[in-house]
């Protein structure tokens, strides 16, 4: 399906542009959305990570929970991402430890920088585990592009507008 990702209402609501939806419509919504929120009464860390992604997991999960962006149904997402996270930071620690290059040795006495072999295949795989962070961080609402799109703008200020500011809007 194309299209633009659907908003919460409270984000059509806090741009004032929900003058296309009936009372009936936004109700719905509301109801619908209501519905797709989720428990957080089950929170568990899943055994599988290490203490110290259990750590994370908690320090993470409390704050999506805070955001209210955070469920019983997010749990495994949450760990998949802390799991492949560790993996590419200590992807990049092992790499700065490798040179991209090599001094090789001829039979003849003579040398030449020549490219190492593996350099290559450590930089698609530090690639891959950094677009899995990515993908995980931005379904997670934890980029702040991804949050960006869940925060309800405030309406504008309720004070009543002049003639002159209803014809002109801030042009005057």
């Amino acid at each position: 399906m194309s299209g633009r990702n659907k908003q919460p209402l409270s984000v059509i609501q806090g741009k004032g542009r929900s003058n296309h939806l009936s009372k009936a419509e936004i109700q719905e919504r509301e109801e619908q959305e209501k519905a797709l929120k989720g428990y957080t009464d089950n929170i568990k860390i899943p055994s599988y990570l290490t203490a110290k992604q259990k750590r994370n997991f908690e320090e993470i999960a409390t704050e999506l929970t805070r955001l209210n962006i955070f469920s019983n149904l997010d749990v495994d997402a949450l760990a998949r991402y802390i799991d492949s996270r560790d993996m590419y930071i200590q992807l990049v620690k092992d790499m700065k430890k490798i040179k991209a290059t090599e001094i090789a040795t001829f039979d003849d006495g003579s040398t030449k920088v020549v490219a190492n072999e593996d350099y290559p295949k450590l930089i698609r795989s530090k690639n891959t585990l950094f677009n899995e962070c990515r993908g995980a961080a931005a379904d997670l609402g934890l980029t702040i592009t991804s949050r960006l799109k869940l925060v309800i703008p405030k309406p504008e200020n309720d004070k009543p507008k002049s003639e002159g500011e209803k014809r002109f809007g801030g042009r005057l």
